[in-house]
């Protein structure tokens, strides 16, 4: 069979030319605009794509052009993106190059050469394929779209999302920070018939009420001060895919009414519009607090509470999924040291022993922090409790030795900086607010203790 090429070209002329010239060796299909281009995208089928950039409704500019190349990741990810420009635009190409396309290929086109190009893009997208496909089957036991997981209750999990996948019910993610929500989200949505068609994701703690409406309806040029243009919201942006709605318990009692709406009905409507859209969209929420409870506040409505939890999904803590500690912290050092360049580390026993007997309050989430941080702070092989952040103090052989008010007040001191920072994911100030104390005070703790945190890793305010 000929291969597929998408050509996402507005001239009719050219678009002639390329069926004409190519046609013989790849099956070409024609999308003269973005929202048809966007549509045949999403279907997944075509691994090779060129893209002109002046495309409607301003074909002099590469505006809509380059805004479609950034949606393209999205909307189909292997794709290899073959961006034409004109021959007096290399600053449009290079634009092109760093948001992702493979490769360009100036006006007037020669035929011969895009040959080439395009023959090397289909080549490059089988290369890559076959290495998805390897790193597949390499992917240890206990292995789901990006989950890692042996013990019994993530395989009751990985069960749960595999059923779910295979519905287009709500579901409710709930589960303590850092467990893994937004992977098993991903996940049902990987597994399920939308997979090629967008993820969105939706956090609806970290948009400010003010513009949470306009960001998840989108809304009509005029619909308010500074409402320049349409904007596409991205309940919209979904359509026929997935919407991931994070940290669902912070949404106001005045937008979750229309949440409901939505999911009752499948219409939304733009801010200042008057056209009702119907979306196809799967609804999946996720939240870290118990929202029954916020029920009887009063802070989250009764009724979208059981719309959403049509299939209940928990997320386990990290210390209730015993051999998975060993499982996922050998991972977290084989990744992070391929990231750093770096030879192959592991663990002593005793830096083993205190991954298993740490309570994990940060879940998977701070067991990988803690993993970066060992590798952040030694560049030796042998990686030990010292390096985690997990000493533990110690006694002679008889295990009598009683240690010194002094050094078991240094010991808990460093321990609790260790739990605050990989919780707060290295943040000064967070951390600073975990234990209690003022910023300067954590400085001269970190000093005191020689804990270091790269500039790199650190985060402070503005």
């Amino acid at each position: 069979m000929a291969k597929k090429l998408l050509v996402i070209e507005d001239d009719v002329s050219v678009a002639k030319q390329l069926r004409w010239g190519l046609g013989k060796e790849y099956e070409i299909t024609i999308a003269p605009d973005t929202k048809k281009a966007k549509a045949l995208l999403a279907s997944g089928i075509f691994p090779v794509v060129t893209l002109d950039l002046g495309l409607p409704p301003s074909p002099e500019s590469p505006r809509y052009g380059l805004a479609l190349l950034q949606e393209i990741p999205t909307l189909a990810p292997h794709a290899q993106v073959i961006v034409i420009t004109g021959n007096s635009e290399e600053e449009n190409a290079i634009t092109a190059i760093a948001r992702g396309a493979g490769d360009f290929c100036e006006k007037p086109i020669d035929l011969n050469l895009l040959r080439v190009i395009i023959s090397r893009a289909f080549n490059r997208y089988r290369l890559e394929a076959a290495h998805r496909e390897r790193q597949q089957q390499t992917l240890p036991k206990g292995a789901l779209c990006g989950m890692l997981g042996a013990s019994a209750t993530m395989n009751t999990v990985f069960d749960h999302l595999t059923h779910a996948s295979t519905t287009d019910y709500p579901v409710l993610i709930t589960g303590n920070t850092g467990t893994g929500k937004e992977l098993a989200a991903r996940a049902i949505h990987t597994l399920g018939p939308k997979a090629h068609a967008p993820f969105v994701i939706i956090n609806c703690g970290a948009i400010p009420s003010n513009l949470l409406e306009s960001e998840l309806f989108g809304h009509e040029k005029g619909a308010f001060t500074g409402a320049s243009c349409r904007k596409i919201g991205k309940l919209e942006r979904a359509n026929h895919g997935t919407v991931f709605l994070d940290e669902i318990g912070e949404l106001p009692l005045s937008m979750q009414v229309k949440i409901l709406r939505f999911i009752q009905e499948s219409t939304i409507e733009r801010l200042g519009g008057t056209t009702t859209l119907t979306l196809d969209v799967r609804i999946l929420a996720a939240t870290n607090i118990h929202l029954k409870a916020a029920v009887n506040k009063g802070t989250f409505r009764t009724d979208l509470f059981y719309r959403l939890n049509v299939i209940p999904l928990k997320i386990p803590d990290l210390c209730e999924r015993g051999s998975d500690i060993s499982l996922l912290a050998h991972h977290f050092l084989q990744e992070e040291s391929k990231k750093l360049h770096r030879g192959p580390a592991s663990f002593t026993q005793a830096a083993m022993e205190a991954l298993s007997a740490h309570h994990w309050p940060g879940n998977v989430r701070e067991l990988q922090n803690c993993i970066r941080r060992a590798l952040g702070t030694t560049t030796e092989k042998m990686i030990t409790p010292v390096d985690l952040g997990l000493e533990t103090i110690k006694t002679d052989i008889e295990g009598s030795r009683v240690p010194t008010l002094k050094g078991a007040r240094a010991t808990a001191e460093k321990k609790a900086i260790y739990k605050a920072l990989a919780l707060s994911d290295n943040n000064i100030t967070q951390a600073a607010k975990l234990i209690e104390i003022s910023r300067p005070t954590l400085h001269d703790l970190l000093k005191k203790h020689g804990i270091q945190i790269h500039k790199s890793d650190a985060i402070e305010p503005a």
